[in-house]
């Protein structure tokens, strides 16, 4: 008796980013992160100082990654880290990772982006950055890029509470982040966004409402991960001063949260990632046992196969 295939023409239980690709280009497609040096508006003292309360970059910058390296320097050495770990990989995504990436003039901004594209082997530009980040300039030239390569911009939403955004010093509202996303899509440029899930203040009922919010917004990719204390952050001072604010999940709780919102979440969405891991020696809390990504992946979709739940099942879109 054959699987079932879902809406989105396999036999996974949801949307998922490895597939994603092989049907865009018919092969893996690697991203290689890069630090360009940028900063972010509520670090440099533009709409706050401090940056947010959680924020510390050196949790996932990989080790090539250094803003004192030219882009095309670490992008040469990203290449050639993943052709060793990863084999079959011949095209790349140039990841502008840490911080905001969009937050330069525009001029500046296509230096950049105009170097990471020079390599053959680099098909498109992943953009990391915040809703407060762009205009229509920016987004002007992003889509005249899209027209000749795979260009995604990825916002950081984090959460739809602006209680929540304000108290983690975020620096912009949720209603900024829908109306970059919507902008975005409107210029027929890829979306993508980011949010966490155990940000002090908020309740699981509230977590799993924002599946249904979210799931009306125009996006292609969505990302999501447990709120990691990470050392050296305002958000890790606090846990150690007032562990009681704070809602942590174990992976246990984690997975059975995140199967319950991939259920309510739109079916159209690629889930690019699920949860998040930082370098053990920088991690706070929750420790989680030092379960890798692949380990919580595993345990999520045996977790979907044994209570047969699909993503969008309980979806409204």
């Amino acid at each position: 008796m054959s699987k079932k295939v879902y809406s989105w023409g396999d036999e996974r239980r949801f949307n998922a980013y490895s597939n994603y690709f092989k049907k865009i280009f018919g092969e893996r497609v690697q991203k290689v992160s890069i630090d360009a040096g940028f900063t972010c508006p509520n670090r440099d003292g533009l709409i706050a100082t401090g940056g947010c309360t959680y924020c510390n970059n050196n949790a996932f910058n990989p080790s090539y990654c250094s803003p004192e390296k030219p882009v095309g320097h670490q992008i040469r050495q990203g290449i050639e880290f993943h052709k060793v770990r990863y084999r079959r990989a011949t095209k790349y995504l140039a990841y502008f990772q840490a911080y905001s990436n969009t937050y330069a003039p525009l001029a500046d901004l296509k230096k950049i982006y105009r170097e990471a594209l020079k390599f053959p082997e680099v098909v498109g530009l992943v953009i990391g950055t915040r809703p407060d980040c762009v205009d229509d300039e920016k987004l002007d030239y992003f889509s005249e890029l899209a027209e000749n390569h795979y260009i995604i911009i990825e916002y950081g939403i984090e959460s739809c509470y602006n209680s929540t955004l304000e108290r983690i010093n975020r620096g912009h509202t949720y209603e900024q982040s829908v109306e970059a996303i919507e902008k975005t899509a409107r210029k027929g440029i890829h979306v993508g966004a980011h949010l966490i899930f155990g940000l002090p203040g908020e309740s699981r009922k509230q977590m799993l409402d924002e599946a249904d919010i979210i799931s009306g917004l125009p996006l292609d990719n969505i990302k999501f991960h447990q709120l990691q204390i990470i050392k050296d952050t305002a958000m890790s001072g606090e846990y150690r001063e007032h562990p009681e604010r704070f809602n942590l999940f174990t992976w246990k709780e984690y997975i059975e949260f995140i199967v319950n919102f991939v259920e309510r979440l739109n079916p159209a969405f690629v889930v690019e990632r699920i949860t998040g891991e930082a370098p053990p020696g920088l991690l706070a809390g929750p420790q989680w046992n030092l379960k890798r990504t692949d380990q919580i992946l595993k345990f999520f979709e045996q977790k979907l196969e044994e209570m047969d739940i699909w993503q969008g099942r309980r979806s409204k879109k």
